[in-house]
């Protein structure tokens, strides 16, 4: 035995303290290694394997199989976004009707839910729903080596599985994401309306006058970084996925946990780059 191993063998918890660095700087290179080539072959894939790129946009839009129509992003999303609305509106009217300003109730919807509700439930919910089913898929084909059978008849794997469903979320996100904003807004509306007896004419007033269309835009761009990212991280936990039935489990897990921190910290990172510290904004009277 050489003298390493013999360090190793007396050693054996000190050293895979001082390897799990070493381990974790590969794992992001992995990572990063994954990423640059999915984005490379995305637009080549969306050419190339039309039929699938599309196939794959209406089971992100509607689901596939026995959830088709009531388990796609677009339902779930709307129902998350749909709760998200009513409760700002019903925590809002009520904590600012404690100081005698619940006229303000619009203003808190066309603020927070642009800035931060709808874009963040938006991705828990496309993160849910497509990127796990995504992780899922991916890896059993792994496991049941249908990855490796597209390589030997000289199919590159991550152009048609992971291009294809990137560019596939890259064109949903857009009509999806408008739904999710327009589904809070309503939700909102009808909360502080109909239910809490506010005057619509008021609501509409202060909705109309803090709803800056260049907030909507940068939303709207904050929504497809968190989709990219997503689908990067699911395609990837479930393109190297291994261990049987259950490594497909821990993968599609991993993903969940790993996006889930991804859409919070695009919120944090989009927000400070485009507002700022004082976050453009001013109340008065």
């Amino acid at each position: 035995m050489t003298a390493s191993e013999v360090l190793t063998a007396r050693y054996p918890v000190l050293f895979r303290r001082l390897r799990k660095p070493v381990d974790v700087l590969g794992r992001v290179g992995d990572h990063a290694i994954f990423y640059v080539k999915a984005l490379a072959f995305a637009p080549l894939a969306a050419w190339r394997y039309k039929r699938e790129t599309i196939r794959l946009i209406a089971e992100i839009s509607m689901g596939a199989g026995t959830l088709a129509a009531f388990g796609g992003t677009v339902v779930i999303v709307s129902f998350l976004t749909l709760a998200t609305g009513g409760t700002l509106a019903v925590q809002g009217y009520s904590s600012l009707g404690d100081i005698g300003i619940e006229a303000l109730t619009g203003f808190l919807s066309a603020f927070i839910n642009v800035r931060i509700s709808a874009p963040v439930v938006a991705g828990i919910g496309l993160a849910a729903t497509f990127g796990a089913g995504v992780t899922a898929q991916l890896g059993a084909m792994r496991i049941n080596e249908e990855i490796d059978a597209l390589e030997s008849i000289a199919i590159e794997p991550i152009s048609y599985l992971v291009g294809t469903r990137i560019m596939a979320g890259m064109i949903a996100i857009t009509p999806l994401y408008a739904i999710a904003v327009i589904a809070s807004f309503l939700a909102s509306r009808f909360t502080t309306v109909v239910i809490l007896g506010q005057s619509s004419g008021l609501y509409d007033h202060y909705f109309a006058t803090f709803l800056n269309p260049i907030d909507l835009i940068w939303s709207f761009l904050q929504a497809i970084l968190m989709a990219i990212t997503i689908l990067l991280i699911h395609t990837y936990f479930g393109f190297f996925a291994a261990g049987g039935p259950s490594g497909v489990g821990t993968a599609v897990g991993n993903a969940v946990r790993t996006s889930l921190i991804a859409v919070v910290s695009v919120t944090l990172l989009v927000s400070l780059a485009v507002y700022g510290s004082n976050g453009n904004f001013e109340l008065s009277g």
